[in-house]
């Protein structure tokens, strides 16, 4: 299945969810993460892989990792392992295939239809990024990102790696953080401070960033860039999500000269044009921290 024909429009604070079952129970995954979804083939197993590795495949002249959320989730395995699909996705500049039992149709919706998980819930819960409810039935959109790093943790974000960037003085200029993620908000705030950006302002989606925005342009008018130097947001957040966000603020005549920094683990060649076509400054994909910084460096005056 190929997603260019099915991509929305930059900057609608829409997105669509492909639907598929693993088990009993529903997910989801962002249509821009999705490259095809093959009926799944022999997998070749890898000796001292991680548990959630079922092993690898070729698909044509690339060879990708296969996934089984089945393990991941703890649930049961496939009944009719035959009949699964594999989800060919690419994030954090990396492709993986994930095994689910049956795929069944794209929803789209806003994402102000999507719910955080509450923060004490367990289990399945806990590896979601939100909660889309729909009639009679829930959607759980799971944390691909945060799989991929348990399985394979140099695709995270590491304060050392701020370290080759030498001995750096301390910044007074201000950032505002637009992240959903808990842990990806307390690697932004470490990996920040070390590299001397240590007045920086994190929201948990775009919605609550564009308020606070907001409240200073009504408090500050003009004197806004005293407040707020540079934006760094995510693209996929509950409420607002990074390109809408985005869009609204270069859409501003006062907030509009202020850099933003899209910092997503869905910068694909593909995607570029979508932070492109609503404004952005700069696009950076996860987890490359240090060029982050490096950017950060260019664009905050």
């Amino acid at each position: 299945m190929e997603q260019r024909g099915i991509l929305l429009e930059s900057g609608t604070n829409e997105l669509e969810v492909i639907a598929f079952e693993v088990g009993t129970s529903l997910f989801g995954i962002n249509v821009m993460k999705v490259r095809e979804i093959i009926q799944a083939p022999a997998v070749t197993p890898m000796p001292n892989s991680h548990p959630h590795v079922e092993g690898i495949i070729r698909l044509r002249d690339e060879v990708l990792t296969v996934v089984n959320l089945s393990n991941v989730l703890g649930l049961a395995p496939s009944e009719k392992p035959e009949q699964d699909k594999l989800i060919i996705s690419e994030l954090n500049q990396i492709k993986v295939a994930f095994r689910v039992h049956n795929v069944s149709r794209i929803h789209r919706i806003s994402w102000e239809q999507i719910e955080k998980p509450a923060e004490l819930s367990q289990g399945i819960e806990n590896a979601c990024t939100g909660i889309v409810k729909m009639d009679e039935q829930m959607i759980l959109l799971l944390d691909f990102e945060k799989i991929v790093v348990e399985i394979n943790p140099e695709k995270g974000i590491n304060v050392s790696q701020v370290k080759v960037l030498g001995e750096r003085e301390r910044s007074q200029k201000k950032i505002v953080v637009a992240e959903d993620s808990a842990m990806l908000r307390k690697l932004l705030y470490e990996t920040l401070s070390e590299a001397g950006y240590e007045q920086v302002t994190f929201f948990e989606h775009g919605k609550a960033a564009w308020d606070y925005l907001e409240f200073l342009h009504n408090q500050v008018g003009s004197n806004i860039k005293d407040e707020v130097q540079l934006i760094i947001t995510d693209v996929e957040m509950p409420q607002m999500d990074g390109h809408h966000f985005t869009k609204r603020i270069k859409e501003n005549d006062l907030l509009s000269k202020i850099p933003v920094i899209i910092f997503s683990s869905l910068i694909t060649k593909d995607l570029y044009h979508k932070g492109k076509g609503v404004g952005a400054d700069a696009q950076v994909s996860k987890p490359e921290i240090v060029k982050l910084i490096e950017t950060i460096d260019q664009l905050i005056l």
